[in-house]
């Protein structure tokens, strides 16, 4: 399960570009609840989504140039330098090199040789998230590309993940966890295989709720979009994809109860 206690190759972080925040704020306010924060006048726009004062999101203007509006999912490692290198020499490209965000952290974004941009958070005193797993907060990160095997070639060589195979519906869906501890319980995130080419490959965040079916509504009531209505997924929970107003994709999960 997704935790705030952080190790190499966690999802660590998770910020929203788009290109008109004020409006991004209204919409995952009305949507989830979430209060902002702004950073300050330092930040350029960026600040934080908070839940009871604690951070479970992020917003910042789109700064890459023919960027269109996407969550980036952070991992963390201990060396933002040397994760960019591994990537490179891995067959990864480099969006942004590595940089200090002040003394929060420092960054890089990557895109993996699928296609699939992500971003690396080695922790100064923004360690990442402070709370995910739940209600209306991360649970789960999902890798949708053309070649799984090959791009979690990729991962492990960076983060040393590991991963389990398990059969779903019309594909092979990959458990992925991280390097240390119990496999299931240090499980963080899926990898499948890319079934819409039209939408390219990507990461796309889970948020747990308590009803998939009342968020999907209130989405498309606030000006988002269904991309696929809530669905019941055996052992898993229920499931809606759905898009905010400016086309970035996230998922909302109703886990499924335990035992």
């Amino acid at each position: 399960m997704l935790g705030t206690q952080f190790t190499k190759g966690s999802p660590n972080w998770l910020d929203l570009g788009s290109p008109d925040t004020d409006a991004a704020k209204e919409f995952y306010s009305a949507v989830f609840g979430w209060e902002f924060r702004s950073a300050g006048p330092e930040g350029g726009g960026y600040g934080f989504f908070q839940q009871d004062g604690r951070t479970v999101a992020a917003l910042g203007p789109l700064t890459e140039e023919g960027a269109g509006s996407a969550w980036t999912v952070y991992f963390q490692t201990p060396d933002a330098d040397a994760t960019q290198k591994a990537a490179e020499a891995a067959g990864g490209t480099v969006r942004l090199g590595a940089f200090d965000v002040m003394d929060a952290g420092r960054m890089a974004a990557l895109t993996d040789p699928g296609g699939a941009q992500f971003a690396i958070w080695q922790p100064g005193e923004v360690q990442g998230l402070q709370r995910t797993s739940s209600t209306n907060t991360l649970v789960w990160v999902e890798l949708h590309v053309a070649d799984p095997e090959t791009v979690l070639g990729f991962y492990r060589t960076l983060f040393d993940w590991r991963w389990a195979e398990m059969e779903a519906p019309g594909m092979t869906y990959r458990v992925v966890s991280t390097a240390g501890g119990d496999q299931e319980d240090a499980s963080f995130g899926g990898v499948a295989e890319l079934q819409d080419v039209t939408e390219g490959p990507r990461w796309i965040p889970y948020f747990a709720v308590e009803d998939a079916d009342a968020i999907a509504s209130s989405a498309q009531g606030n000006g988002g979009s269904v991309v696929m209505p809530a669905a019941d997924i055996p052992d898993v929970g229920r499931i809606a994809w759905l898009k905010d107003p400016f086309g970035a994709p996230f998922a909302v999960l109703k886990p499924a109860p335990m035992g």
